[in-house]
């Protein structure tokens, strides 16, 4: 089964073939309010610790360790939980993983879609 999975960045206009519309930044998104962000959901369970968050600082030069440090992180209980819960969505139609940074290729969030889509392993 291919899962349907892609990012955005909250701030976009929903689009109708977003399926559902999940936040998992752990920080709740500058200037946007609960009904302008049409989420279905904020998943930040799934979000990096703020340790991690800290140290990546969204540096491009430390995206690849980034992501192996955070598949880590994605091991413990509640992340795989919520990340087990992310997976059962996407399993039931297209799933779209909302963040508020300016680079979103670069995001915890890129790494849930390839991980999602099962184009990344744990």
């Amino acid at each position: 089964m291919t899962r349907q999975v892609k990012v955005r960045r909250i701030y976009e206009e929903p689009l109708d073939t977003d399926g559902a519309r999940i936040l998992v930044d752990r920080l709740w998104p500058r200037g946007m309010s609960k009904g302008k962000a049409h989420l279905d959901e904020w998943c930040n369970a799934v979000a990096p610790s703020d340790e991690l968050r800290r140290w990546y600082g969204h540096d491009p030069r430390r995206f690849e360790e980034f992501s192996q440090r955070y598949l880590a992180e994605l091991q413990t209980s509640e992340a795989a939980d919520a990340l087990k819960h992310l997976q059962g969505l996407a399993d039931h139609g297209p799933l779209t993983l909302l963040t508020a940074t300016k680079e979103p290729g670069i995001s915890e969030a890129a790494v849930l879609c390839a991980l999602i889509a099962g184009d990344l392993q744990p």
